[in-house]
């Protein structure tokens, strides 16, 4: 008796009766990368632990090729079939080594309109002037700070918690405010004290007549390092500082008075009482808070608005970006309107000026003070008062010189008349 075949797909059993199903991964042609499991009449692929199958069913990738190599990326790593790509961030371009990430140059990417210095800031950019210049409002266009006059005194906190580093910062802080003054004897004069559990006069408004000199003293300086007497350097300030004797100008002429108060934390004493007492005799007062400063002190201390006269940051990294903006406040001080007939008849005699501002004085309503007077330099009657004194001036000038001339005239006709 013959033995009966099996069914296709089917093989016989050893006992030489039965059938079996056939194991299509035993067959051998599967096509399977990694393994090949049976199932009834067929078989799947698998791929092993960390890979997935592909589309085509047989062949297997890994996961997370990212992960599962050093690849290297500065930014972003992206799966990309069995291999992966480098990706930027917003603001980025990759570079040539298909890696790292290099800032897309806007500034040479669009019409940015600054007319000094573009700076590229990730995905924008910003514009800044070149030293002694300040950005307008336009955040464009750059202005010079005037020659015109103004006496200027930091008031500096070399306390413990600064810390000689940021010292250091503090310093490169002032050297900027300096650059962008003119300073001589009849523009800007600048004054520094340094405060801790003492005040220190590091220079005084008469001291320096030219920013190097100045700038020199200031990296100098040594860190005092002990306590915060905020209110004692106020004080000092207040009584001393602009006084005749160490630079100030006097009242008479005008010449607005300015102070920049820095500062990094609570003061061991009261600073409402002699910051009130400057403001109210016409020192415009600018408080610099970094880090633990105190806004309620910060805000005793600053001129009105204080959107104005107050700036804080966080910590150091910011201290351009307070400069630039202190830098702006004071400049726009000086091209003010009622800075126009100072910084101009400085270009007088001395004489001259005196007489003009005891004119100018004498033609205002007497009050308590006068300090407390409100003088406004732009008003019809000083300009004309100006113009007159400019006039008077021309007049004088052009007199001399006919007079010179005439006298020249008559030695050549003398000498001609008796060859």
């Amino acid at each position: 008796m013959g033995i009966a075949p099996c069914p296709e797909g089917h093989v016989l059993r050893s006992d030489g009766k039965t059938c079996a199903k056939l194991d299509s991964c035993a067959l051998g042609d599967h096509g399977c990368e990694h393994s090949c499991v049976s199932s009834e009449d067929s078989y799947v692929c698998q791929c092993f632990e960390g890979y997935i199958l592909r589309e085509d069913g047989k062949t297997c990738r890994r996961k997370d090729v990212c992960q599962a190599v050093d690849h290297g990326c500065e930014h972003i790593c992206v799966n990309s079939d069995d291999s992966y790509t480098c990706k930027c961030l917003e603001g980025f371009r990759l570079a040539e080594d298909g890696k790292r990430c290099q800032r897309k140059d806007v500034c040479k990417s669009t019409h940015h309109g600054c007319e000094h210095i573009c700076v590229n800031n990730g995905i924008s950019y910003s514009c800044k002037c070149s030293e002694g210049f300040v950005l307008a409002e336009d955040g464009r266009r750059c202005k010079k700070c005037t020659e015109g006059p103004i006496d200027l005194v930091f008031v500096i906190d070399g306390s413990k918690s600064l810390g000689e580093e940021n010292f250091e910062v503090v310093k490169q802080f002032v050297t900027g405010i300096i650059d962008s003054l003119t300073i001589s004897p009849k523009a800007a004069r600048v004054g520094l004290l340094q405060y801790s559990t003492q005040v220190r006069t590091e220079f005084t408004l008469r001291n320096f007549n030219s920013a190097k000199d100045m700038k020199k003293a200031v990296a100098h300086m040594k860190y005092m390092g002990k306590g915060s007497m905020t209110g004692l350097a106020l004080k000092h300030m207040f009584e001393r500082s602009f006084t005749q004797g160490e630079g100030a100008r006097p009242l008479s002429t005008r010449v607005p008075r300015a102070a920049i108060v820095f500062t990094d934390g609570r003061a061991q004493d009261d600073v409402s009482e002699w910051a009130s007492k400057a403001k109210a005799n016409g020192i415009t007062m600018y408080a610099v808070g970094v880090g633990k400063a105190i806004e309620e002190e910060l805000q005793e201390i600053a001129s009105e608005p204080t959107d104005k006269h107050l700036f804080y940051a966080e910590d150091f990294s910011t201290m351009d970006e307070i400069s630039e903006k202190l830098k702006k406040g004071i400049c726009e001080d000086l091209l003010s309107c009622s800075n126009f007939a100072v910084q101009h008849r400085y270009l007088f005699e001395e004489d001259n000026l005196l007489r003009s501002t005891q004119k100018l004085s004498h033609s205002t309503k007497p009050s308590g003070s006068p300090l407390e007077e409100k003088h406004h330099q732009c008003k019809c009657e000083n300009l004309i008062m100006f113009q007159n004194l400019a006039n008077e001036e021309v007049r004088k000038l052009t007199q001399h010189l006919l007079e010179e001339m005439t006298q020249r005239m008559e030695a050549l006709e003398n000498r001609l008349r008796y060859r």
